[in-house]
């Protein structure tokens, strides 16, 4: 590190770099996007770099002087302004800190034994008087702990009310162009009031012809597409040129299941029907997008994939990254474990980014570092399968969002990249996805039973606390579900599992999710230092809710706060970009405005009967299994209480 800072304070940035950086910081600056987070607290955030030293609050939102005066040296001195900032600052600040970490098996272990012989050595120093004052003391506190507020003290805070709540659905602009110009593509665009000269936009294609075998490496093909390097740019050229005439451009995959035809929104499915995208997004001002677009083709089209050393370097940070994760958000892989067991979609998602997509990563890694034509092979094949000129062009789409000169003064552009785009107008078409189950389904279904069993699974890594879950489908295929189980459900993440998990049990969140298109339910707790406990406190959730049932009988205003709440959760802040994209995502899932609507009206009429038809679908709770992530000492103290689990060590 300091060597290459050294090297850096010499020899300085070229000027594409510089001109890259510069870009993107104004860019951000002006665009000012906070997305679903409100800009107001964004001022509000901003202005405390200043405000808390005594210095105006606004000058910490003032850009353009700052801006204009960096420009001017940088014109002035080049690189020479950051080289001395990187000598001064680092090279030459001797106030740091060289920490090395060692690994160690043991290292839990010694850890739980140095609390358990500190622990011991207190108490048996303790007199009985004093361990008497402990236990009144700690009843006292689980008491207080377990006690609802009561209205008065509710009554104190400032709140809504259920009639200043707006009724109707917030709508957003669309607009669906197919064969647009004859090309075969359909453009869906959204006209919004000001996009400030910025047009956002997405190129996707179908995905849906890579095998079921390749399907888990999209995601690194996406990865590859961004970072190997495309066309002429090598990796370092490519991300400058999009640095410097974008606002950044993405590349992902889209899975998600869909609406059948002729199957009313509200009803519960297998959700076999799905659509599968790779998405290119980007947005630029509206003079840039032809760059903006030529950059989109150069990555879809030219992206090098024969990059070994790359690869490998991707595989292993991935590999990295998930075992961190596992034992930093063991909650996402013991929801994603529990997911792949009921639906062939959960299981799709699963085995591309869960627990068991970590093994697929160990033998990816040992294939590129062993055999690395036939892993290129692949990329190579799944490239050719989602560009083949035949059919590319069936289920491709742009998707656009700006205000009207914007959208008016990038027609050209659009109309160019419709012209250059890979495929044919006339060629083969794909299966209907909203009428016939995907392809990668039936495959998907052979794996499951053997791959994602429904038994209570427990994976072991080095850790202090728990991530627990448990979960199952509360709903049978055919079934309707009412808009009011969205307020149940958040009742129960925001009060009894917030009290029983959090505060009482001591995790650092207790919560639970609720698939309205599958009718999948599930618990889960984030580093918890409770597993046995944890999951008597989800057995316990259904009688927890008919007792809520019966106080919101006699309670209507706190009835009324669990349905401002619910609405609260679908009424988010959105930029003009967010509101584009859920507009065009509602297009595609095939969701209707009328079924949106019926939804909203279920959770503003929400009543306490309601929490009683959710708590006796939780009492019975169809093929419920868990999935905890905790370590060796936590499964075996669970084991003596009676949860057994079948156990895998994951690191």
């Amino acid at each position: 590190i300091l060597d290459t800072l050294a090297k850096v304070a010499e020899e300085g940035f070229s000027d594409d770099a510089i001109a890259s950086s510069m870009n993107t910081i104004e860019f951000s600056m002006r665009e000012f996007n906070t997305g679903s987070f409100p800009k107001g607290l964004s001022f509000m955030l901003g202005s405390m770099s200043k405000w808390i030293y005594d210095e105006s609050p606004t000058e910490a939102l003032k850009f353009e002087a700052p801006l204009a005066g960096l420009k001017e040296k940088i014109a002035a001195s080049g690189t020479g302004v950051f080289k001395d900032l990187i000598k001064t600052l680092l090279v030459q600040n001797t106030h740091r800190t060289t920490v090395q970490m060692v690994p160690s098996k043991t290292m839990e272990e010694e850890q739980l034994k140095e609390e358990q012989d500190r622990l011991a050595a207190i108490k048996a120093s303790m007199s009985d008087e004093e361990l008497d004052e402990v236990i009144s003391k700690t009843a006292a506190l689980k008491k207080l702990q377990a006690a609802d507020d009561s209205p008065e003290s509710r009554a104190t805070i400032p709140s809504l009310q259920l009639s200043d709540l707006k009724r109707e659905v917030a709508e957003y602009p669309i607009a669906v162009t197919e064969n647009e110009n004859d090309s075969g593509v359909t453009v869906v665009r959204h006209e919004m009031g000001s996009t400030s000269g910025i047009a956002y936009a997405a190129l996707g294609l179908d995905i849906s012809m890579v095998s079921f075998e390749d399907a888990p490496l999209l995601s690194l093909l996406t990865r590859m597409m961004m970072e190997n390097g495309a066309g002429k740019y090598d990796s370092v050229a490519l991300s400058e040129r999009i640095g410097t005439y974008t606002g950044g451009i993405s590349v992902s995959t889209m899975t998600t299941p869909v609406r059948q035809v002729g199957v009313p929104g509200n009803v519960i499915t297998d959700c076999d029907s799905m659509v599968t995208k790779l998405v290119i997004k980007g947005k630029a001002t509206s003079d840039r997008t032809d760059e903006l677009f030529s950059l989109f083709n150069t990555i879809l089209t030219d992206a090098k994939l024969d990059s070994q050393s790359k690869v490998i370097e991707m595989l292993k940070e991935s590999k990295a990254r998930m075992e961190s994760g596992v034992q930093g958000s063991g909650h996402s892989f013991a929801l994603s474990r529990m997911r792949a067991r009921y639906t062939a979609a959960g299981y799709l998602d699963e085995r591309s980014g869960g627990i068991s997509y970590m093994n697929t990563i160990k033998e990816l890694l040992e294939q590129a570092e062993n055999d690395w034509p036939s892993l290129l092979a692949r990329f190579e094949k799944m490239r050719s399968s989602i560009l083949e000129a035949s059919a590319a062009r069936d289920g491709m789409f742009i998707d656009l969002t700006g205000d009207k000169a914007v959208l008016d003064k990038i027609q050209p552009s659009v109309d160019a990249l419709l012209k250059g785009l890979p495929g044919t107008k006339n060629g083969e078409t794909f299966q209907d996805f909203y009428k016939t189950d995907h392809p990668w389904i039936e495959a998907a279904k052979k794996e499951m039973s053997e791959q994602a069993p429904l038994i209570d699974e427990g994976f072991v890594v080095p850790t202090q606390v728990s991530y627990v879950g448990k979960g199952g489908r509360l709903y049978d295929n055919g079934e309707t579900l009412s808009g009011s189980a969205s307020v149940v459900a958040r009742f129960l993440r925001t009060g009894y599992l917030w009290d029983h998990v959090r505060v009482i049990g001591g995790a650092y969140g207790g919560m639970c999710m609720f698939a309205q298109g599958s009718g999948f339910f599930g618990f889960l707790s984030y580093r918890d230092p409770n597993l046995s406990k944890t999951l008597d406190v989800y057995d316990a959730a259904a009688d927890a809710l008919t007792a809520a049932a019966d106080e919101l009988e006699k309670d209507p205003e706190a009835l009324a706060t669990a349905i401002i709440g619910a609405i609260g959760d679908m009424d988010g802040a959105l930029s003009a970009d967010q509101k584009g994209w859920t507009a065009f995502t509602r297009w595609m899932l095939n969701e209707d405005a009328e079924g949106r609507q019926k939804f909203r009206d279920e959770v503003l009429n929400t009543k306490p009967s309601d929490f009683r038809d959710f708590a006796e679908r939780l009492r019975n709770m169809k093929n419920p299994s868990a999935a905890v992530v905790s370590s060796k000492a936590g499964f075996e103290a669970a084991a003596k209480e009676g949860k057994e689990f079948t156990l895998t060590d994951v690191l």
